[in-house]
Order: structure tokens, then C-alpha cells, then sequence
């Protein structure tokens, strides 16, 4: 069974429709990046599967049980997707290890003394063990990106929605953020991500998904879309890329 499932979801703002009639499922495990032009509909279509925007038509489901009937408790959902934005969104008076320990205590109602254990090997995992007691001025773009990554893992999430985090970063800090979705990867985690990066995204994914226009264009394998894409706007669309040295 599908792990993520999308049919036909429509989002209109302001009488604009920003994502036409999209249909997508995600397995466990699989790696999904929508890749397309800024204002295709990317990023709205994962706050659509946070239930941070209501769909004004179709259904997404996760295990089995459709998430955007609106008599669901969307905190519950969301306790099951781990999303990671742009902005790193962290606390700025709170240590790296009360960031990641905070949503653990007060929504899963974690232990303190457990929750402390599981973020310190979280951290350790990721390389960040000896900022545990830093504030997140004291650390790197990089390095926060990584902390808010960890932060979303701390839930323990059927989910990761990765939205354009490396966007944010200098260029240097990019390799830093895009290993800690590669070891994801490696450990079985399921993730949709968006992002500019093509070269990391081919290297990645299991599926990619091309959206323009607020409709799912073409999806496949990285094989298929980067090297034979069917479709000429999608065509059109890597070249430009490409002609912008970010292929």
C-alpha cells in the first residue's frame, strides 16, 4: 500500500488556481523531488500534505486514511510528517537541545530524560553532538538547517517534506545539508523534497516530478526525465536549467 496518496487536488487563491488536479502517490521508502519553475506549485503542494492549506478539491491520504477530511485532528497528521522550510525557524532562545527536544516533551509527551537521550544520538548522528548546548546564533547556516532537519526527526515521522533547504544556504553550506538527506535516504526514510539542486536531485531520487503551471507535467525516474523526458515543456525547462550551469 501506498504510504502517501494524492488524487486530484486543486488549490485556488485569490480565484487563481495554483495546483491543477494533481494525482501522486509515494511509497514507503522512496525518495519523490518536484522540481519546476518558481510559482509551479511546489512548495504549496507539500503545505497541502501538512494540512498547513486546505485542498478545495480531491483527497490526500496517508496510511490508508484520507487526511484532508476536515473532521481530522490535523495536529494528530502531523504528528506522523516531519517538514523542513527554507527559514531554519529555530527558537533563538532556546538551546539546539531544547529545539529538538521541545515538540518530543510537549506533543508526544516524551520523558525529559528521553527525550534529552534521543536527540543527543540524533545530534551525534549528524555530526552536531558538541553543539548540543549552543544557541542557534552561534551556529552556521549550515549547521541550523541541520538542527531543524533533526528537530522534524525527533517526531519520528512516517514523512519528511524537505522544502527548497538548501536555498538559504551559501554555497559552501549546501554539500553540508544535502549529506544529511542522503544519509536519510540510506537509513529507509520516506521524503518529498523540492528543490533547485538537479545534479543532487538526480543522484537521489527515486521518482522526480515535474510541475509548471500548477499540473504535474510528466514524473519518472531521474534516468528518464534528465536523460529522455517525453514532454517539451519539460524539456524546455532542463535546458534552461542546464544553459544556467545548475545541471
Amino acid at each position: 500500500m501506498s504510504l502517501l496518496t494524492i488524487e486530484g487536488v486543486w488549490k485556488n487563491f485569490h480565484g487563481h488556481s495554483v495546483l491543477r488536479g494533481i494525482d501522486l502517490e509515494v511509497q514507503p521508502h522512496e525518495v519523490v523531488s518536484l522540481i519546476g519553475p518558481s510559482g509551479s506549485g511546489k512548495s504549496t503542494l507539500l503545505r497541502c500534505v501538512n494540512l498547513l492549506e486546505t485542498v478545495d478539491d480531491g483527497s490526500i491520504h496517508l496510511d490508508g486514511q484520507e487526511i484532508t477530511d476536515p473532521r481530522v485532528d490535523a495536529d494528530d497528521v502531523r504528528k506522523r510528517l516531519g517538514i523542513v522550510f527554507q527559514a531554519f525557524n529555530l527558537f533563538p532562545h532556546m538551546t539546539v537541545l531544547d529545539n529538538v527536544t521541545l515538540a518530543p516533551r510537549q506533543v508526544l509527551k516524551t520523558p525529559k530524560a528521553q527525550a534529552e537521550e534521543e536527540a543527543r544520538e540524533l545530534l551525534a548522528r549528524f555530526g552536531l553532538a558538541a553543539k548540543a548546548g549552543a544557541y542557534p546564533d552561534q551556529l552556521s547556516g549550515g549547521q541550523q538547517q541541520r538542527v531543524a532537519v533533526i528537530r522534524a526527526l525527533a517526531m519520528q515521522p512516517r514523512l519528511m517534506l524537505l522544502d527548497e533547504v538548501t536555498s538559504a544556504l551559501d554555497p559552501e553550506l549546501v554539500l553540508d545539508v544535502l549529506g544529511i538527506i542522503r544519509e536519510l535516504k540510506e537509513s529507509g526514510m520516506t521524503m518529498i523534497l523540492t528543490t533547485h539542486e538537479m545534479s543532487f536531485c538526480r543522484d537521489i531520487s527515486d521518482t522526480v516530478c515535474f510541475l509548471d503551471g500548477g499540473v504535474l507535467v510528466e514524473k519518472g525516474s531521474p534516468e528518464k526525465i534528465f536523460a529522455s523526458p517525453e514532454q517539451p515543456r519539460t524539456r524546455e525547462f532542463l535546458r534552461s536549467v542546464l544553459d544556467s550551469g545548475r545541471l
